[in-house]
C-alpha cells in the first residue's frame, strides 16, 4: 500500500471509505487520477503506469476490484474483478467477478453482467452481455440505444480455441463499416448458446436460446437455430485441416474490419476530446487497436504454420486424402505468404484518410466543434447521405485489403 499516494487522493477530494484496504501501487500516476465523483470502494487495487481514472468513475462497489493499466472514461463503473488493459470508453458498467484482459475495448455504454471474462474483445456502444460469459476474441456491433441494443444471453460461449490447438477464430457480429455509425439492427445471442468461431454473423440476426452456431450467416434479419446434434463417433485425423480456406476468409474479413476501426479511432474519434484526459483515452483507443490487429495477424501466422504441417501429413497419406484437399492448402498458404506485404500497405495507406476519409471528416468536425463530449449524439446525428458517404470510406479500406488477397469483397 502506498499510504503518500492514497492521502493525495483523499486530498484532491477522491472519495476512499475505508482508505486502510486500498492498495496503490507505486507506479501509478495519481495526476491521471480525477477527483471529480470518484469512488474507490473498500478491496479496490490500481496498478500500472497507464491507468487512468475520469470523473464519475466508481470501482469496486460490490467486492474487491484490481485494475491493471486500464483507461476508464467518465462514468465507468466496474463492480469487482479483475481487469487489465483495457479502455472504457465512458458509461459502462460490468458486474462483480469480471475477468477482462488485454487488449479489449468498451465502447460507450457497453455493459456486462456478473462474471464475464473478455479478452481481445471490441464491444461497440450499447452492447450488452449477460451474466456467466466467456466472450473473447469477438467484435460485435449493431443497435441504437441502450433500449434497442445487441445482446448476448446468460452463459454463452465464445469458442476460440480449435482441436488443432489454434486460435485463428476471431468471430464478428456486424461490421465495422457500419456498426460505428450506430443506426443498424442489434445482434441477439440466445442465452446457453455458442459460437464456433471463427464466424459472421450479420446485423439483425437472432440465435435461438441453447443453440449452438457453427457457420457464417451473412443475411441480415435471420432466426438462426437448430437441434442438437445426432450422436457419432467417426475417425479425426490430428492436426489436418479440413476447411483452411473459410478460416484463412473469416480471418481476413475480420482483420480488415479492424484496420477500417483503426482509421475511425485514428481520424474520427481525435475529433472528441476536449482535455488532455480525454486526448489520452483516445490515445489508448488507438494503442489497443494496434494491439487488436496485431494479435489477429500472429494467430493467423501460427495458423499457416500448422497448416505447412497439416498439408504435410496429407501428402504423407497419398491417395488416401486425394489431391484436392492439398490443392486447397496449397492456395491458401500461397495466399498467406503475401499477408505481411498486404498488411504493411494497409498501415501506410492509413497514414492519410484518402479523399473519402477527407470530405467525411470535414463532416464530422464541423459537428463535434459544438459538442466534443456527445461522440453518440452527433454520430446518430448525422444525415443519411453522410452515414453513408462514412460507410463507404471504411469500407473501402476493408475491400482494399480483402481484395489484395484474392477474395471477393
Amino acid at each position: 500500500m502506498n499510504i503518500k499516494k492514497i492521502k493525495a487522493l483523499l486530498k484532491k477530494g477522491v472519495n476512499i471509505p475505508n482508505p486502510s484496504t486500498v492498495f496503490i501501487g507505486d507506479e501509478v500516476d495519481i495526476e491521471r487520477i480525477s477527483p471529480d465523483g470518484v469512488t474507490l470502494f473498500s478491496g479496490t487495487k490500481l496498478l500500472g503506469a497507464k491507468t487512468l481514472i475520469m470523473p464519475g468513475t466508481v470501482l469496486g462497489y460490490e467486492m474487491p476490484v484490481t485494475i491493471e493499466n486500464c483507461l476508464m472514461g467518465p462514468g465507468t463503473k466496474l463492480n469487482g474483478g479483475y481487469f487489465q488493459d483495457t479502455v472504457f470508453m465512458g458509461d459502462n458498467v460490468f458486474g462483480s467477478g469480471g475477468h477482462v484482459r488485454k487488449g479489449c475495448i468498451l465502447e460507450e455504454q457497453a455493459n456486462a453482467a456478473h462474471t464475464v471474462g473478455l479478452k481481445q474483445t471490441i464491444l461497440f456502444p450499447f452492447v450488452t452481455l449477460g451474466s456467466l460469459i466467456n466472450f473473447c476474441d469477438c467484435l460485435m456491433a449493431g443497435g441504437t440505444s441502450r433500449k434497442d441494443h445487441s445482446e448476448v444471453g446468460s452463459s454463452f460461449i465464445h469458442f476460440n480455441y480449435t482441436p488443432n490447438q489454434d486460435k485463428a477464430t476471431a468471430s464478428m457480429m456486424g461490421n465495422v463499416h457500419q456498426g460505428v455509425m450506430l443506426n443498424q439492427r442489434p445482434v441477439f445471442l440466445g442465452g446457453q448458446g455458442g459460437l464456433v468461431g471463427p464466424i459472421r454473423i450479420a446485423f439483425g440476426c437472432i440465435s435461438a436460446a441453447g443453440f449452438i452456431i457453427r457457420n457464417s450467416e451473412l443475411r441480415c434479419n435471420r432466426l438462426i437455430m437448430g437441434g442438437t446434434m445426432r450422436s457419432a463417433s467417426i475417425q479425426w485425423c490430428p492436426g489436418i485441416y479440413t476447411r483452411p480456406d473459410r478460416i484463412f476468409t473469416e480471418n481476413v474479413f475480420y482483420i480488415s474490419g479492424l484496420y477500417a476501426l483503426k482509421a475511425w479511432y485514428r481520424f474520427i474519434r481525435t475529433l472528441f476530446t476536449w482535455d488532455w484526459m480525454s486526448q489520452a483515452l483516445v490515445s489508448g483507443l488507438q494503442e489497443n487497436i494496434d494491439i487488436c490487429i496485431q494479435e489477429r495477424i500472429k494467430r493467423l501466422n501460427e495458423f499457416g504454420n500448422k497448416l505447412e504441417a497439416s498439408k504435410m501429413m496429407l501428402l504423407q497419406r497419398g491417395k488416401e486424402q486425394g489431391s484436392q484437399a492439398v490443392a486447397v492448402h496449397d492456395t491458401v498458404l500461397e495466399k498467406l505468404s503475401q499477408a505481411s506485404a498486404i498488411f504493411d500497405q494497409a498501415d501506410y495507406d492509413l497514414k492519410t484518410p484518402g479523399p473519402d476519409g477527407e470530405k467525411f471528416i470535414q463532416h464530422i468536425d464541423i459537428q463535434s466543434i459544438h459538442n466534443k463530449k456527445d461522440y453518440v449524439g452527433i454520430i446518430q446525428g448525422l444525415d443519411e447521405s453522410i452515414s453513408i458517404m462514412g460507410s463507404t470510406w471504411l469500407k473501402g479500406i476493408e475491400d482494399r485489403i480483402i481484395g489484395a488477397f484474392g477474395l471477393e469483397v
